[in-house]
């Protein structure tokens, strides 16, 4: 039985594609546990998601302390007082550290940027724990269709504003040209100036303490100019390029051909 009832006028092709199929049976179960995949988790109570994390996404902490809207010692003071009694962000709000409004923005900005990882597509099976709850506690619960749709949107955005997925996962770095003379505005500059040729994408959003995927929103549009490019394997320094192998040439063995393609394949990896 699927997770969301569909509109009977709605036809078979109108409807979004299922993400994950686990994650849709979850929301009809109205489970509570943490979902755990190749990119990310999300964490659900009664059939809704909660929270998300991802490593490709700075965390709520990093989101509320590099803005300014929370100082550093409050949030080690919340994680020590309600950290294992999973009440962290109610303690936030109850002590004066966090307004209730700025913490229910920045909650869904990291739960929506961390979904948007932990959904991407993905050989690696799904597993879940029922159960397992978050510490940062109830904030504002979110249902597993909005989830799903916004991941969609996303995907959707980056895909109109420059196709190439590269730069979502490798090292970014800028086309020569000085930064001073970069016709971006200020908030994609400080993204192109952090492209180096080592950080990727999500690196930088650490750096700046800003989400992901808005910082591959910026990366597209920077790729889109020309500004920036992901580094392919012939860019990288000669200590970063991986050494040609070397297999020995065999002349009367029936195998030759078999040897060449694997020397062939091991050289392309």
């Amino acid at each position: 039985m699927s997770a969301l009832a569909a509109d009977p006028g709605t036809r078979e092709t109108d409807r979004p594609p299922v993400l994950s199929p686990m994650l849709q049976r979850l929301a009809a179960e109205r489970a509570t546990g943490a979902l755990m995949r190749d990119r990310g988790t999300l964490y659900l109570a009664d059939g809704q998601v909660v929270h998300a994390e991802s490593p490709a996404t700075p965390g709520i902490d990093v989101l509320l302390t590099t803005g300014g809207t929370l100082r550093h010692e409050g949030w080690w003071d919340a994680v020590a007082q309600a950290g294992a009694g999973r009440r962290v962000g109610r303690y936030l709000v109850d002590s004066g550290h966090v307004p209730g409004g700025a913490l229910e923005l920045c909650h869904l900005g990291a739960l929506y940027d961390a979904a948007f990882f932990a959904l991407a597509p993905t050989g690696t099976p799904a597993r879940f724990r029922y159960g397992v709850s978050h510490w940062i506690g109830p904030v504002r619960p979110v249902p597993v269709a909005a989830v799903q749709r916004e991941t969609l949107r996303r995907r959707e955005l980056l895909d109109r504003i420059w196709p190439d997925a590269a730069c979502d996962t490798a090292s970014l770095l800028r086309v020569a040209a000085p930064l001073a003379d970069t016709p971006a505005p200020a908030r994609q500059r400080a993204v192109l100036e952090l492209a180096d040729g080592v950080r990727t994408g999500s690196d930088i959003a650490q750096a700046l303490g800003r989400s992901a995927f808005h910082v591959l929103v910026d990366l597209r549009r920077l790729a889109a100019a020309g500004l920036v490019e992901p580094v392919r394997a012939q860019q990288l320094p000669a200590a970063l390029t991986p050494a040609r192998i070397t297999l020995p040439e065999v002349t009367a063995d029936p195998d030759i051909a078999l040897l060449r393609r694997l020397r062939d394949a091991l050289e392309a990896l």
